[in-house]
């Protein structure tokens, strides 16, 4: 039981550790480099113009083979649903708060499921919800989150034409279980670029999604599979 509320406190503090996104986030476009070292301590390895990457000095990963996946904060970009109302001539095609409150809870459970099949489906690191010294713990949040048209599951409003689904940015950190300590934290803002023109719905939007969701659960396990000696795809 102790055990268990350790991960869980993780999720307690997820909330006030977006403050620090709103820090961070906005560097991965600026024009002005990002801070060196962040408030706790980790250390910049990677700055590009849409990601960025903190270390905690020391920090070792082959010790992990297992991984606790903490529910998924999702957060729309500033005023996105103001704008893309404002953008309707009616109120039938309107985003509605609860259309932002299923679109949210669905990209979390897709968050869940993508990095579950990736990391533990393909990878074997096991999913679990207990501390222990071999379990990581992730602590996901994908924010500034544009879907460029939604799917309202409203039968009278015909489809929409698109080239990209739309894009968004994620806000990773990487925790010891045993120790509640941050050892890396990764910002990453990306987007849909098929630039292939297909109607926008459920189905096209959620695929767009997955495949971003997708290149971020490989890159995390190509780097634990890296770390531990294990040869992957």
């Amino acid at each position: 039981m102790k055990q268990k509320s350790s991960v869980r406190q993780l999720a307690w503090v997820i909330y006030p550790c977006l403050a620090i996104a709103a820090t961070f986030v906005p560097a991965v476009h600026a024009a002005d480099p990002p801070p060196q070292v962040s408030p706790e301590g980790l250390q910049l390895q990677k700055s590009t113009r849409t990601r960025l990457v903190y270390l905690k000095p020391g920090a070792t990963f082959s010790q992990y083979d297992k991984v606790a996946i903490l529910d998924c904060y999702v957060e729309f970009e500033k005023d996105w649903q103001k704008d893309y109302n404002d953008s309707q001539r009616g109120f039938e095609g309107r985003v509605t708060d609860d259309d932002v409150a299923r679109m949210k809870s669905g990209l979390a459970a897709e968050f869940k499921k993508v990095f579950t099949r990736e990391l533990q489906d393909k990878g074997g690191y096991q999913v679990v919800d207990t501390a222990a010294p071999d379990v990581l713990v992730l602590r996901p949040a994908l924010i500034n989150v544009e879907v460029n048209a939604p799917d309202l599951m409203d039968p009278g409003i015909k489809a929409t034409i698109v080239r990209s689904a739309g894009q968004m940015t994620l806000y990773l950190e990487l925790w010891d279980s045993a120790t509640n300590t941050i050892l890396a934290r990764v910002m990453d803002a990306q987007a849909d670029n098929t630039q292939i023109a297909q109607p926008a719905n459920r189905v096209t939007n959620t695929a767009a999604a997955d495949h971003i969701l997708e290149d971020w659960a490989h890159d995390l396990r190509k780097h634990l599979d890296s770390v531990r000696g294990k040869t992957n795809d």
